[in-house]
C-alpha cells in the first residue's frame, strides 16, 4: 500500500491512502507485522537478558557496557534498570514483598513487549525472588528469556556501596533491604553466571557476548 503525507488544516498531517480499492474490502490481516519479519529486518532475535543480583553487584554498570557493546555491533538494544523504572513506571511502589512483585511484573511486561518487537532488552534489577523471575520467563517463548546471575558476595557489595544504602540498612534507616533485612534468592540454573568480584566488566561483557554467539541464530553477535 502506497502511503504519503499531506498537510491540511493549518499544517496537520493526514494519511492519503492510494490502495486502488476501498480499505473496507481489503483483508487487514496482511497488514500485521510479524515477529519473524521484525527479526529478519534487524538481523537479530528478540530476547530479554535479565540481570539479577544484589545491590552493588554491578548490574547497571554491566547493563550499560553490554548495551554499548551490542549497539556498536549495530544491534537494536535497550537497557532498563531499577532507577529508570522507579522514577516513572513504578514510582507509586515501595519495597514490600507485594510491591516488589508488582514492580517485576510491570518491568517484565515491558521487556516482553520490546522483545516481541525484535529488540534485545537488557533488564538490570535486583529481582530478589525466584518465583517472580520464573513468572517472567514463563510468559515468554522458550529461549527468549536469558537469566544472567550477576554474582558478588554480600561483603564485597557492602564495600562498594556507592549510594551508602547498605550503611543505612545496617543502621535500620531502610526497611526490607535485600541482603540485610529481606532475602535474596539466587538463580538455581542461570543461563549465564558472572562473578563480578573476580572478573572485570569487560570480561563479564565478553562472557555474555560469547553466550549470545553460542546460541546462534538471529541472536548471534
Amino acid at each position: 500500500m502506497d502511503r504519503r503525507f499531506a498537510a491540511r488544516d493549518g499544517g496537520q498531517c493526514t494519511f492519503i491512502l492510494n490502495s486502488g480499492k476501498n480499505m473496507k474490502d481489503k483483508d487487514q490481516t496482511s497488514e500485521k507485522v510479524s515477529l519473524e519479519e521484525r527479526e529478519s529486518r534487524h538481523l537479530q532475535k528478540g530476547i530479554v537478558l535479565w540481570l539479577t543480583g544484589l545491590s552493588g553487584a554491578g548490574k547497571t554498570t554491566l547493563a550499560n557496557n553490554l548495551e554499548r557493546a551490542l549497539f556498536d555491533r549495530k544491534k537494536l538494544v535497550y537497557a532498563l534498570d531499577g532507577d529508570k523504572a522507579r522514577s516513572g513506571l513504578s514510582s507509586d511502589l515501595g519495597f514490600s514483598d507485594d510491591d516488589r512483585f508488582e514492580n517485576i511484573r510491570r518491568i517484565g511486561e515491558v521487556a516482553r513487549l520490546l522483545a516481541d518487537a525484535g529488540m534485545i532488552v537488557i533488564v538490570a534489577f535486583i529481582s530478589p525472588f525466584r518465583k517472580d523471575r520464573d513468572r517472567v520467563r514463563a510468559a515468554m517463548a522458550p529461549g527468549r528469556f536469558i537469566e544472567v546471575f550477576v554474582n558478588s558476595p554480600l561483603d564485597v557489595c557492602e564495600q562498594r556501596d556507592p549510594k551508602g544504602l547498605y550503611k543505612k540498612a545496617r543502621a535500620g534507616m531502610i526497611e526490607n533491604f535485600t541482603g540485610i533485612s529481606s532475602p535474596y534468592e539466587p538463580p538455581l540454573s542461570p543461563e549465564v553466571h558472572l562473578k563480578t568480584d573476580t572478573d572485570s566488566v569487560n570480561e563479564c561483557v565478553d562472557h555474555v557476548l560469547r553466550y549470545l554467539k553460542d546460541i546462534g541464530g538471529k541472536g548471534e553477535v
